[in-house]
């Protein structure tokens, strides 16, 4: 199956009032799509809706041929990981956050500490598993978090903005990071940005969404040169 996601005729509200259009969007299994969009226009909207955080007023999400509000819930969020803006790391040593949510699922020990170990060295944390986690700095932090979302090994990686609290060069370092690893892994990511030169950076396709609605999906040449409409031209001036 060459989609992992298909939207259709979506509409999501929030507080009374529509806050996500989507006609029609499909993601294609093993790339990266960015989300880019000005502040509130719904970027983020997008993602708890394919966490199941959120129950859409109308319209059909598929997963894998199945639809989304068919599925178990334990069963579909143990298919997915969600990496936030904030680390929101446990009072902890690194190496049990990032198997948390391995023990959550009952994975034996063996098979944890070899995930651990890939996934801390592949983020740079591999030295850092004894500290506790207010001990880090926000840059490890994000990069904790990141190997704790790798390490249950996701069919999709939802990302909402996570470098936006990180000083400048650190995020441009975690930004590189990124986008090697997930051209390397093959592994379907929605990444939330409201930055279209990082959306370029580590997404295959950008779709880009104002004001509570999804405007036009291309590559980010492909965006640049034909902007849909006034309102996807009016953003693009921010850049």
């Amino acid at each position: 199956m060459k989609n992992i996601i298909e939207i259709n005729d979506l509409l999501i509200q929030r507080n009374g009032r529509d806050a996500l259009k989507i006609a029609s969007l499909e993601i294609q299994r093993g790339e990266t799509l960015a989300i880019v969009g000005p502040n509130g226009a719904g970027k983020s909207t997008l993602l708890l809706a394919l966490a199941r955080l959120i129950k859409p007023a109308r319209g059909q999400m598929i997963f894998n041929g199945s639809p989304i509000s068919q599925m178990n819930d334990l069963e579909y969020r143990r298919r997915i990981s969600f990496v936030f803006q904030d680390p929101l790391l446990m009072d902890m040593t690194v190496e049990k956050n990032i198997a948390l949510g391995l023990k959550f699922r009952g994975t034996d020990k063996d098979e944890t500490r070899t995930r651990v170990d890939r996934w801390s060295k592949a983020m740079g944390v591999e030295s850092l598993l004894g500290r506790r986690a207010g001990q880090l700095s926000g840059g490890e932090a994000q990069r904790v978090s990141l190997a704790r979302a790798f390490v249950l090994d996701p069919e999709l990686l939802l990302m909402d903005e996570p470098f936006s609290a990180v000083d400048p060069p650190t995020r441009a370092q975690l930004l590189n990071d990124l986008s090697t690893l997930l051209s390397q892994e093959d592994r379907t990511t929605i990444f939330v940005t409201h930055n279209l030169k990082e959306a370029a950076q580590v997404g295959s396709r950008v779709a880009v969404i104002i004001n509570g609605e999804l405007k036009q999906v291309g590559t980010p040449m492909q965006i640049k040169e034909n902007p849909v409409d006034v309102s996807v031209k009016d953003f693009l001036r921010e850049f």
